[in-house]
Parts: structure tokens; sequence; C-alpha cells
């Protein structure tokens, strides 16, 4: 215990100050040190320099009455534009505006953010709060259902749950204020982050509608995606590939392709396709298999329908964008395609 050492009761204001900055660490306190006046940075060197070892249950007793202080506006600044300043530059515009409620209409409150949170997926939460500071962590497990914290605690790496959930125990009320800085920055961090990743799953899903039409229907469509005013083309041209688009792949990627496919799926495939495509197909393949192949094509096959060409098609369209998925070959961009 800490009989006649550091304690709280026993710190002059610029003491407490001093420890507050050296818990935020350089690149946080260092941005609040330039709105100190000069006086008042000598102060606080001075401070720091008589400073001792704080035990932590000390430094959570400044940094609670630092909050106390800081949700009452008692004092901590003499002028509200030197606040909006460090605001301003500590910010950004959509978060200042999320704390102060700038542009809000009466009654409009935004959506809670507890809801949203255990909405996603615990590893998620759960990997985002391992980032966190223990303290910020446990502030979040404590206002989710006890369903949804003990799934992100499991979730989360063994000594960031122990921690957090040591800190559980131990945690007090906190102050509004305080409470919606944590909101409004998960909103921005976390849930921001799954608004991105939701939009890229559906990127990927309209892409995997796509790569099953027919290059012409393909490309309509995405015409018609375009003409709509839509924002996702560009990323789900990236995910598209068909079988007319051979020819773009390089001569080293058409070899890995191919390496794999049977002669009758490449032969069937190969019927009533266009020279350049042919050849493509015929050159990424070595000499034994080539010339079955061109035997093959060399005779009528009138058994063959043309929904089993287009079958035939789209399996090695979709074994080359399985490969692409698994970082064997890269995909062209279809947006250079003819």
């Amino acid at each position: 215990m800490s009989s006649g050492g550091t304690t709280a009761e026993n710190l002059t204001r610029a003491q407490k100050a001093a420890a507050i900055l050296v818990a935020m660490g350089k690149p946080a306190a260092g941005r609040l040190l330039k709105f100190f006046a000069h006086e008042e940075l000598k102060s606080l060197i001075e401070a720091a320099r008589k400073l001792r070892t704080i035990p932590q249950s000390e430094l959570e007793k400044i940094i609670a009455e630092f909050e106390d202080e800081f949700a009452e506006g008692a004092g901590l600044m003499d002028s509200a534009a030197t606040m909006d300043k460090i605001l301003s530059e500590s910010l950004s515009p959509e978060e200042v505006s999320a704390i102060m409620g700038y542009g809000a209409e009466v009654g409009d409150t935004p959506e809670p953010v507890w809801p949203q949170i255990e909405a996603l997926e615990a590893k998620q939460v759960g990997d985002f709060l391992a980032g966190e500071h223990p303290q910020t962590a446990a502030l979040v497990l404590s206002n989710l259902s006890s369903t949804s914290a003990a799934n992100i605690l499991l979730a989360m790496p063994k000594p960031q749950r122990g921690e957090a959930a040591k800190r559980m125990v131990s945690m007090g009320s906190v102050k509004p204020a305080a409470l919606r800085i944590i909101e409004n920055q998960l909103r921005t961090r976390l849930l921001g982050d799954s608004a991105k990743k939701s939009s890229t799953e559906g990127q990927a899903k309209v892409a995997t509608v796509l790569n099953e039409m027919e290059k012409a229907e393909l490309d309509e469509l995405l015409a018609d995606m375009e003409t709509a005013g839509s924002a996702d083309v560009k990323a789900i041209r990236a995910q598209l590939f068909s079988f007319e688009d051979l020819p773009l792949l390089s001569q080293k990627a058409r070899l890995a392709l191919f390496d794999g496919l049977s002669t009758e799926v490449v032969t069937l495939a190969l019927r009533k396709a266009d020279n350049q495509v042919t050849e493509a197909v015929l050159s990424a393949l070595g000499v034994r298999s080539r010339r079955m192949i061109e035997s093959e094509l060399s005779m009528e096959a009138d058994n063959v329908t043309q929904p089993d060409i287009i079958n035939a098609r789209r399996s090695i369209a979709a074994t080359a964008i399985r490969l692409a998925k698994e970082g064997k070959i890269e995909l062209p961009s279809t947006q250079v395609a003819a």
C-alpha cells in the first residue's frame, strides 16, 4: 500500500496534470502540450521532475478527478475559442459535431451503438478491443449484454481478456460526457469499418452473380449499374472474369490455370470460340494435349449443345477466380478487356 508514498491527495494540480500526460504517452501528450502557455509548460516540467512512481490505483483516482472536472467544465480553459481550437485540431469535423451536437435537430439523437456492436461477430469486436487500452475494453464490455460480452471476451487473446475482465470488476460509473466520446469513437472506428466490410461483402456477392452470366450480359448489366450511379462498379469489375478474358491473362497464369483441367472440358469450351481465345488456350498446353484438342476441334461434334459449351467455359472461368483468391494467379482488370 502507499503509506507515506505518492497518493492523489498529496499531489499538486501541476503534478496531477504531468501524471496524466505521462500516462497518455508521447503522441497524444505531444499534441496537447502545444496548447500550454510558456509558464504552464515550465510548471509542468518542474512538477514532472518531482514526480515519483504513482501506483495504478492512485493514477486512476487522478484520472477520475480529471474526468469530473472535464465533464463539468471546471475551469480547464479560460477561453471557449481555445477549446474549439483543440477539438478542431484533435478530432474530425464529424466527431466534433457528434460530441457537441452541432446541426442536430431537437430530439434527433444518434442510434445507440451497443445493439449495433452486439450484432457484429464476436471475433471482430474482440480483435478491435485487443488493440485498445484495457480500461476502454472493460468499459465497452460492461455496456453489452452478458452473452455478447462473454463471447467477445473468449474471442480476445488471453492476456488482454484477463486484464479487461479484471477491470470490469472494479468498473465504476462513467461520466456521460466521457461515455459519449467513447461511443462516437466506436461509431467511427468499429462500426464504420463494419459498414465498409459489409460493402465489400456485397460487392463480392454481386461479382459472384455476374460471373454466372455470359460476357455480353455481364457488360450490359455493369453499364446499367453505372447509369444508375453505382459507386461500386469499379470494385466489382476487379472481381470479374469470363472465358473471353483468357487472352488477358499472363502466360504464367494460363499455364497454372490449364495445368489441372481435363482435355475434355478444354475441348468443349473451345467449340465455337474465336481465334484469339483459342490460341491463348492452346499456347498454354503441352504439345501432346494441344494436338489432341486440335484434332477434336477439327471434327464435327453433333452431340454437343450450346449449354454444354457455356458450362465448360464457366467452369474454366470459375477455376481462374478460385486460383486468384488463393493467390496462385492474378486476374487482369476487365476494364481493359476488348
